[in-house]
Order: C-alpha cells, then structure tokens, then sequence
C-alpha cells in the first residue's frame, strides 16, 4: 500500500526534526527530574515515619498522585508534540511545490494525507508509550509502587495526542501553518478550560456550567480522555486530586473512547477529501 511507504518516509521525517529532538531532550530531563522529586517524596514519606509526625495517607496515595502528575506532563507534551510536529503536514508542503511532483504520479491525494497521519501517528505513539512507561517505571524501581491500570492509561493518553494529530493534520488541508498551529493549539486550550468548567460545574451543582463543560467535551475530547485516563491512576476511595485538573472525581466513561475512535476517524477521512478537492 502506497500510504506506507508515505507513512515511513514521513516517521523518518519526523524524527529527523529539530523541534522534535528538543522536545526529546526536555522530556530526557523531565524523566530525570521526575526520578529526583519520586526519590526525594518516598524519603521524606520514610523519615516522617519513623517520627513523631503523623503520616494521613499510605505511600500508595502519595505515589498514586505523584505518577498521575508525571502523567499529565507527559498528555501535555504528547499534545504539544502532536500539534507542532505535523501543523504543516500538507500547507507548507503545498506552498513549497513538494506535492506537485507527487500528485502527478499514480498515487491517489487521499494515500498521501493518510500515509503522513499516520506516520506522524506511529512516531507520536512510540513517543508517548515510552514516556508513560519511564513514569511507571520510576514508581516501581524507586518507590516500589506498581499501577494495575499501565496499558489502558497508557493508550488513553496516545489516543489524546492521535486525536489533537488528526485535527492538526485536517486544519492542514485548510489554512496555513502558522494559522493551523495557532487555530489547534487554541481549541487544545478551550478543551483544557472545558475539563475544568465542568468539574467547578459538578462541585458547585451549577446544571449551566456542567453543560458547557460537557458540551467542549463532545467538540473536543482531549480532556475527556484525559479525565478518563487520570481516574484509573488515582487511588481508590482517597483521591486528593480529583477536583483539580489533574483529575476526576467521576469517570467519564468507556463510552467516550468509542466516540473519540470515531471523532478520529472522521477527522481523518475529512483530511482526505479536503485535500482531494482542494486546487493545488
């Protein structure tokens, strides 16, 4: 399939980018940060218990809450990286010239946007599942603890940048690169706010705010999914952050990964049929 080879060259491309290996080296010193602060936070939780001071909560909570900050660091890059890695996937290919010597050869519009999703897609994929790792595996080697949950929140959490991908490879067959990034970047934000509108909504009992919040939530899943994902890593029946952005008091449900696939998909085969109709 000629969307394979478009994929392979583009994953190559990818990685071959400046501003991909900058974030590389930032999430390098991110992980080593991170195993600092896991160190320092399960001394100080053993020093406290072999003292007078009273210790509230079991290491669990404490670690709970540590992997599920780590992790919401590693959504936020995942989208960073997914926005600005692919903002000019097909608009600043089209102002160069680089696809009027493709598209005239025997391959269909509609392979060359969907090879490049998804080589974008597999290094965004890689990237994530490796950085979700390095925070559960900090859990485990250093403070011993151990999340049930690593492989759907692990896949949640691609599912956020694939999806951010999607709509920045779509605004791609429309505006500019600089309007693109500017144009996701911004709806990544509301998304953000819109997770937070409805959490002061449900903590309040405000029906308004609740609905607005949910309503962001359907336009733009990101932060659904990232609820859903922060609500396997929280501790059961002690959640100090559920009521912040970090986390969620309810579950948002299964229901929301399907329409999210969905939303995917229809991004995508959107991005296709935008740029096969589009003059070149």
């Amino acid at each position: 399939m000629r969307s394979l080879v478009i994929a392979r060259f583009t994953f190559r491309e990818a990685i071959r980018k400046r501003m991909v290996l900058g974030v590389l080296l930032l999430s390098v010193a991110f992980v080593g940060l991170y195993a600092f602060g896991f160190h320092a936070m399960r001394d100080n939780y053993e020093a406290r218990l072999h003292s007078s001071s009273p210790m509230m909560l079991g290491f669990g909570v404490y670690a709970g809450m540590l992997e599920q900050l780590g992790l919401y660091v590693v959504n936020f890059l995942g989208g960073v990286l997914a926005i600005f890695a692919a903002v000019g996937s097909i608009a600043s290919e089209v102002d160069a010239g680089t696809l009027h010597a493709i598209v005239p050869k025997p391959i269909r519009r509609w392979e060359i946007v969907f090879g490049k999703w998804l080589g974008y897609a597999a290094m965004l994929a890689v990237y994530v599942a490796l950085m979700c790792a390095s925070v559960f595996l900090t859990g485990q080697l250093i403070g011993g603890y151990l999340l049930d949950n690593t492989g759907p929140v692990t896949g949640l959490v691609v599912l956020v940048s694939v999806l951010l991908l999607s709509l920045t490879v779509l605004g791609s067959t429309f505006f500019s690169s600089v309007t693109n990034g500017i144009v996701v970047f911004m709806l990544y934000g509301v998304a953000l706010m819109g997770g937070m509108v409805k959490q002061v909504g449900e903590f309040l009992a405000n029906t308004t705010l609740t609905n607005v919040g949910t309503v962001v939530g359907v336009l733009i899943p990101s932060d659904t999914l990232w609820k859903l994902a922060s609500y396997l890593v929280q501790n059961p029946g002690v959640a100090p952050l559920s009521n912040t952005p970090f986390g969620a008091s309810v579950p948002p449900g299964d229901g929301y990964v399907v329409y999210a696939l969905a939303y995917v998909a229809a991004a995508v085969a959107l991005s296709c049929w935008a740029f096969s109709q589009r003059d070149l």
